[in-house]
């Protein structure tokens, strides 16, 4: 019986949860933006969380004008579907209406050729293909235990070779871009205006002045403040409430 409540409510509160979406799209529908923005907003604060209502969110905000809030919601739905091209086009259209124009600095060295081809694919992917790799490893060396015939053995047990280089690359791979995404922790400027400092207090030396929208990435912390690295390799500090973190 307490099993059946316990299915009973969790299927209640899917319920729910799909309700709240669909009105939200409804809202979306009618351009009643705010609205949309309660019932997605909603389903969050539940505990629950998709690519989805993150996206959603993202479109609301867009239609708002709130750069901010944009972006940070297109962001934390690309980390949930990082594949997904609608996401990323929707985020380059909600950075353009950003203030702040800072350059990307490209990072050289072996690091940033390692980097490169790691991010080509989510660490997701990288397991999956592994696990491919895992399989047409053990189909070639069955077939090349069980075949009779000379030739054939040579071709399989050469393969063997390719298919585990190919297991191994992936799991390297895989570690790697987890491990890089796991230290990143990026953030968005929410404030207005907000003022990059050069020490973690309010007199301090300007060092740039961020607008809404702004990627930043944390580096450390200390009391209320961030100190923070842009994209072209500025660093300096930031009040914590001036921004939202992605992850």
């Amino acid at each position: 019986m307490k099993k059946t409540l316990l299915v009973l409510l969790w299927l209640t509160q899917i319920g729910w949860a799909q309700t709240d979406f669909d009105q939200g799209n409804q809202y979306y529908q009618k351009e009643n933006y705010k609205a949309a923005i309660s019932r997605f907003e909603k389903i969050l604060n539940s505990g629950k969380e998709s690519a989805e209502v993150y996206f959603n969110l993202g479109n609301c905000y867009y239609k708002l004008h709130q750069v901010g809030p944009a972006i940070y919601h297109y962001e934390k739905a690309l980390l949930l579907n990082p594949n997904d091209a609608e996401i990323k086009t929707n985020l380059d259209f909600a950075r353009k209406m950003a203030i702040d124009d800072i350059k990307v600095i490209p990072k050289v060295g072996f690091h940033k050729l390692i980097s490169d081809f790691t991010s080509t694919y989510h660490y997701d992917t990288w397991a999956g293909l592994a696990v491919a790799f895992a399989f047409l490893f053990l189909v070639f060396f069955a077939g090349y235990y069980f075949s009779q015939k000379t030739l054939l053995k040579r071709i399989l047990f050469f393969s063997l070779f390719f298919w585990l280089l190919g297991m191994g690359l992936s799991v390297f791979s895989g570690f790697y871009e987890k491990t890089r995404l796991d230290n990143e922790k990026p953030a968005i400027v929410f404030a207005e205006s907000t003022s990059l400092r050069s020490e973690p207090k309010g007199n301090a030396t300007e060092a740039a002045l961020l607008h809404e929208g702004t990627k930043v990435f944390i580096l450390e912390s200390i009391a209320n403040w961030k100190k923070v690295e842009l994209t072209d390799e500025t660093t300096g500090w930031i009040e914590e409430s001036a921004i939202k973190e992605i992850k």
